[in-house]
């Protein structure tokens, strides 16, 4: 009789998974029960599908289904959800058009992915009013784009969708207004950085910091009115009149069939795991933006989700599931969005605060430099933060902004972390130079130059 292994979830981690696993195991029989339309997409692609870079959002589609079932011998069930897991009997029940069927596995894996969170706010029922998670919410926003021809946009949040989503709407010819309840876009990646980039939005798009939507509502003309209220004072501040609304305040793990599972939770809220993504109850694993992971700086577990680790995990838990036993790798929560012309990057930990909780003793310096030698022309304005341990002398993360060749320098932060290293063997790599790619000291040797003087004083 074969093995059986069940994956709930038919996006980057649970195709991972079940292309690993096939390839280690011919004979395992796998099933993926995925409750949506679509499987194995690029989700992250969506704000330029929107924007119009990507004209066909099926270009977003990784592996279509047909290969998966015809060539890789995976059978995938789309619009099939999970609604319970009982580990006792080693059952699933699942929901399809037909009504309820009962489903059993050997192995399990939840990858569950998140969900939206969902604001305290009025009126965000009214058409008009979006949230961007998956396809066919990305095909909302682009049908009402061209059939309603709105003229502008409230943006609520200023994260990594909030930032991304604002140049697809602006690109489409739209106002954009956003509204962030922390006193800076992007947060997690410093105030330094941040005011970088707010200084660059306010060519595009018109911030309001430091200030919360309380209410949306809809007007006689059908279009919307969206109450904005200060955060310190809690005083009202204005009506903004809109046509469309993006709620784009972040996403938390899609838990709930874990939870009533009985399977644990981490000290984050995701699902936690063990060095081989096995949840607290045998044979089931999990994996991706529903799970838990280790951190990189710290050792403890985190919950940061992005692409790369939910596709890694994935494939790690399928090695194992098919035959060969393989651990999970820790993440630094390597990290770069565009912001119009502006690349903005962090890895690793460049919170002090976040720091101080973490045990450490932090001591964060920033430094501003160039993309290229000084006298070439096209040569940009680079800024970094780097943050380090005062006592071990450990580098503990960075962020970055510029128009230019961040993405290579966040990676080499990255890699430096992953190493452990020391701020003194980052000052000391050698790095690539030559004058249309780097000054002779490049920015990231700077900064860890600057840095290690200051933790030797």
């Amino acid at each position: 009789m074969k093995n059986l292994f069940v994956i709930i979830g038919g996006d980057a981690a649970g195709m991972s998974a079940a292309s690993k696993a096939r390839r280690e195991n011919p004979e395992l029989e796998i099933i993926v029960f995925e409750r949506g339309s679509w499987a194995s997409y690029g989700a992250c692609g969506l704000p330029y599908y929107i924007k119009g870079d990507i004209k066909n959002i099926k270009d977003l589609i990784g592996i279509s289904p047909e290969i998966f079932i015809e060539k890789r011998n995976i059978d995938l069930r789309l619009n099939h959800e999970v609604i319970k897991i009982i580990p006792e009997e080693k059952k699933l029940i699942v929901r399809n058009r037909d009504g309820n069927i009962k489903q059993g596995y050997d192995k399990l894996l939840i990858s569950t992915g998140a969900r939206t969170v969902k604001p305290n706010i009025k009126g965000i029922e009214y058409r008009g009013v979006f949230a961007l998670r998956d396809m066919d919410s990305g095909k909302n926003i682009k049908n009402f784009l061209h059939e309603k021809l709105p003229e502008s946009v409230l943006i609520v949040g200023g994260g990594y969708i909030g930032m991304e989503m604002a140049e697809a709407f602006h690109a489409n010819g739209l106002k954009v207004h956003v509204v962030e309840f922390f006193p800076h876009v992007l947060n997690p990646f410093g105030t330094e950085i941040a005011a970088v980039v707010e200084n660059h939005l306010k060519d595009f798009v018109q911030l309001h910091l430091g200030k919360y939507v309380n209410t949306i509502m809809e007007t006689d003309t059908g279009n919307l009115s969206v109450q904005v209220k200060d955060k310190k004072t809690e005083d009202y501040q204005e009506n903004i009149a809109t046509d469309m609304v993006l709620l784009a305040t972040g996403i938390v793990p899609e838990v709930s069939l874990a939870r009533e599972a009985g399977i644990a939770l981490g000290e984050t809220g995701a699902i936690a795991v063990d060095e081989f993504g096995q949840t607290n109850i045998p044979d089931i694993y999990a994996a991706g933006d529903c799970a838990e992971a280790k951190h990189t700086v710290t050792g403890e577990p985190v919950y940061i989700p992005l692409a790369l680790t939910a596709n890694r995990n994935g494939r790690a838990i399928g090695s194992t599931v098919g035959g060969k036993t393989t651990t999970l790798v820790p993440i630094s929560g390597t990290a770069v969005v565009k912001v119009f012309q502006l690349e903005v990057a962090t890895t690793g930990i460049i919170d002090i605060e976040l720091a101080k909780k973490s045990g450490f003793s932090p001591l964060k310096i920033t430094v501003d430099s160039h993309s290229r030698a000084g006298y070439c022309p096209e040569s940009k304005p680079i800024k970094i933060s780097l943050m380090a341990d005062q006592r071990s002398k450990k580098l503990l993360g960075a962020s970055m902004v510029g128009e230019e060749g961040i993405v290579k320098r966040i990676d080499i932060i990255a890699t430096a972390l992953s190493g452990k290293y020391t701020v003194e063997q980052l000052e000391n790599l050698d790095l690539a130079y030559a004058p249309p790619f780097s000054p002779v000291w490049d920015p990231v040797l700077t900064a860890a130059k600057v840095l290690n003087g200051k933790l030797n004083n």
